[in-house]
C-alpha cells in the first residue's frame, strides 16, 4: 500500500501558506536572479554571441545598429507589460518591471568595473548560459520575470500547465534564427549551446506542481 497522503481542505490552505515567500525573500531572490542573469548577458556580449528573448532581440539589435543594450532592453518591453498586467496580474507585473529595470543598468554597468579581455564563446555558452538558467529559475520561483517572452511562457505554465522552459526553447530558436544575419556561424552555433544549457535548467528544475513556494 502506498504511504502517501493526500493533502486537502484545510491542511492544503495551511501548506499553501506556509510555504509562501516573504516580501524579504522575494526582494533577495529576485535581486540575486537579476545579478546572474546580467552576468551571464555581460559575458554573452564579450564573446559575440546571442541569447532567446526579449535580452536576445535586443542583442541582435545592438549588434546591428550599436544601440545600447540596457536601453533597448527596456524599451522593448514595454508592450508586453500591458499584456501582463490582465494575464499575470499587477503583482506579477511590479516584480518583472524591478527585475527589467535592473538588468537595464546593470549590463552596461559591468564593464566599467570588471575588465575582460577575451571570452571564447564556448566558456561564455556553457557559463553564461548556466548563470541566466538559474537566475531566470530565481526569478520564476518568486513571481517574478524578465519581461517579453518570460511573461508569456510563465502564463503558459500557471494556466495550461506547459513547461517554461521547452516552450522558451522553442521560442528561443526562432530568435536565434533572425541572429544568423549580424553573427557568424560560428557565435550563432555556440548562441544554440547557451540557449540549450539556460532552457534546460528551467525545463529540469521548473517543472509544474514540482515547486511548493509561492510569493
Amino acid at each position: 500500500m502506498s504511504s502517501e497522503k493526500t493533502v486537502t481542505g484545510h491542511d492544503a490552505i495551511t501548506l499553501a501558506r506556509e510555504s509562501r515567500h516573504t516580501l524579504v525573500e522575494d526582494i533577495f531572490a529576485i535581486s540575486i536572479g537579476v545579478i546572474l542573469v546580467s552576468f551571464g548577458v555581460f559575458l554573452f556580449k564579450l564573446a559575440g554571441i546571442v541569447l532567446g528573448g526579449v535580452a536576445g532581440i535586443s542583442l541582435i539589435v545592438s549588434y546591428a545598429t550599436g544601440l545600447k543594450f540596457g536601453l533597448l532592453f527596456f524599451v522593448i518591453n514595454l508592450p508586453f507589460f500591458f499584456f501582463g498586467i490582465g494575464g499575470m496580474g499587477l503583482r506579477y507585473i511590479i516584480k518583472t518591471f524591478c527585475a527589467v529595470l535592473g538588468m537595464s543598468l546593470l549590463v552596461p554597468f559591468f564593464p566599467n568595473y570588471i575588465e575582460i579581455g577575451h571570452v571564447h564563446p564556448a566558456l561564455a555558452a556553457v557559463a553564461g548560459g548556466t548563470m541566466i538558467g538559474l537566475g531566470l529559475l530565481a526569478l520564476f520561483r518568486h513571481g517574478a520575470g524578465l519581461g517579453g517572452v518570460n511573461i508569456l511562457v510563465y502564463w503558459l505554465q500557471n494556466n495550461k500547465g506547459l513547461r517554461a522552459g521547452y516552450v522558451q526553447l522553442a521560442i528561443d530558436f526562432l530568435i536565434l534564427g533572425a541572429a544568423a544575419f549580424v553573427v557568424t556561424g560560428e557565435q550563432l552555433f555556440w548562441s544554440v549551446i547557451g540557449a540549450l544549457v539556460f532552457n534546460m535548467i528551467l525545463g529540469v528544475n521548473h517543472k509544474p506542481g514540482r515547486y511548493m513556494g509561492a510569493s
